[in-house]
């Protein structure tokens, strides 16, 4: 998803497309040499352009920011200090289909069912949430963001008449949400490129420039990251 909030008078470009790219609007595009021709397809971050405005994917995606899931289990005490659950216990996210790279908790030694969309925590793992308020732990709280393929929705290719794609590259304030959700976002941070063609506030190596700020981090009620491309 790709939407202009503040562009001015600008107006995007388009170059020929890289028969090889997959994409989605809001990933960044970069020029790239295909045999004698000069084409535009996903960026690896070092020389991006600007934002694409078309689609070429046989999947589409989206990101959840922070989803607390809270799992009841059966607690005992171990003897160390901590409430462990007694049992592997099991609870469903939000979305299956989850991207498993994209996937973080703020919970150790979770184990992710990345077709189905469901989180186990095995024996073990330590509780850290009173549910019933009887100040014994008797659930773990996870928090977590991902990636995850929005199922019942056809891919499509809006390239594929025209064999060009269009790429907004002016100064302006976007919203998309196409980005690394495994980062953190702020207010005034730096954006750079992933080898995705995805945002992100992790500088992969000094050659990857920083293209944006963020102008409205993402959040658990807004999914959309907002940014102001330089």
């Amino acid at each position: 998803m790709l939407r202009l909030i503040q562009v001015g008078s600008s107006l995007p470009v388009s170059f020929p497309v890289d028969p090889t790219s997959t994409f989605q609007p809001g990933q960044v595009a970069q020029l790239k040499v295909m045999g004698n021709e000069i084409v535009c397809g996903i960026s690896d971050g070092t020389a991006p352009i600007g934002l694409i405005d078309d689609i070429n994917t046989s999947a589409f995606t989206a990101p959840v920011r922070d989803e607390v899931v809270i799992i009841p289990t059966v607690g005992v005490f171990d003897g160390y200090g901590e409430w462990v659950s007694a049992v592997e216990v099991m609870k469903n996210l939000r979305f299956s289909n989850i991207v498993r790279s994209s996937f973080t908790a703020d919970v150790e030694g979770l184990i992710l069912v990345d077709v189905n969309g469901d989180i186990v925590a095995p024996a073990g793992t330590v509780l850290n949430y009173d549910s019933d308020g009887d100040s014994i732990p008797d659930s773990i709280r996870v928090i977590v963001s991902y990636i995850y393929r929005i199922g019942n929705i056809p891919g499509d290719n809006t390239t594929i008449s025209s064999g060009r794609i269009t790429v907004w590259f002016q100064r302006g304030i976007y919203e998309t949400d196409q980005y690394d959700a495994r980062q953190s976002y702020v207010v005034n941070a730096t954006l750079f490129v992933n080898g995705d063609g995805l945002l992100t506030t992790e500088r992969l190596t000094p050659s990857h420039p920083g293209i944006a700020i963020v102008t409205g981090p993402p959040s658990g009620i807004n999914n959309t990251i907002e940014l102001l491309w330089m």
